[in-house]
C-alpha cells in the first residue's frame, strides 16, 4: 500500500519524545505524529495519549526531504460543518483595542475611602520620615568633622 499526502493509514507507534511520536507506516516508512497533532484539546504529555506499540489510524499531512508528517486528529471522520471539540470551547478572540475601552467598575457605586488630599498628605509624611531616617543613617558613614584628609 502506498502511501500519498492526504491519504488515512494504520500505523504503530515505535517511538515517543517529548515533541511527537513516531508512526511506522504499511510501506515500511516512518512518520512523526507533532504533539500538537494528537488530539483536538491541548496535550502536555503524550505519554498520556500514546504508548508505544500501539495500533492508530494517521492521516498523512506533507512528505518533504524524506520526512512524513502525520496526524492523529485529522485522521477522525467527522460530519460535515463540525470543527474540532477544542475550537467550539474557546471563546473568539477579541481585537486588542476593545479591553481598553471597557471599564469594569459599576457605576455610581465608587466611594473613595480617604481623599486624594489625604492620600498625599500620608505620602509626604511617610516621605520625611523615611528621608530623615536615611541621612542620619548615611552621614555617621561620611566621615563628618575631623576626618583625616590627604
Amino acid at each position: 500500500m502506498s502511501v500519498e499526502i492526504g491519504s488515512k493509514v494504520q500505523g504503530k507507534v515505535t517511538g515517543i519524545t517529548n515533541f511527537g511520536a513516531f508512526v511506522d507506516l504499511p510501506d515500511g516508512s516512518t512518520g512523526l505524529v507533532h504533539i500538537s497533532e494528537v488530539a483536538d484539546s491541548y496535550v502536555k504529555d503524550i505519554n498520556d495519549h500514546l504508548k508505544v506499540g500501539d495500533q492508530v489510524e494517521v492521516k498523512v499531512i506533507s512528505m518533504k526531504d524524506g520526512k512524513t508528517s502525520l496526524s492523529i486528529k485529522k485522521a477522525i471522520d467527522r460530519p460535515e460543518g463540525q470543527t474540532s471539540s477544542y475550537s467550539q470551547q474557546r471563546p473568539p478572540r477579541s481585537g486588542r483595542g476593545d479591553n481598553r475601552s471597557k471599564d469594569f467598575r459599576p457605576k455610581g457605586q465608587f466611594k473613595p475611602k480617604e481623599s486624594f488630599e489625604d492620600k498625599m498628605a500620608r505620602f509626604l509624611k511617610t516621605s520625611e520620615e523615611n528621608l530623615s531616617t536615611l541621612k542620619r543613617n548615611t552621614g555617621a558613614k561620611q566621615g563628618g568633622r575631623g576626618g583625616r584628609r590627604g
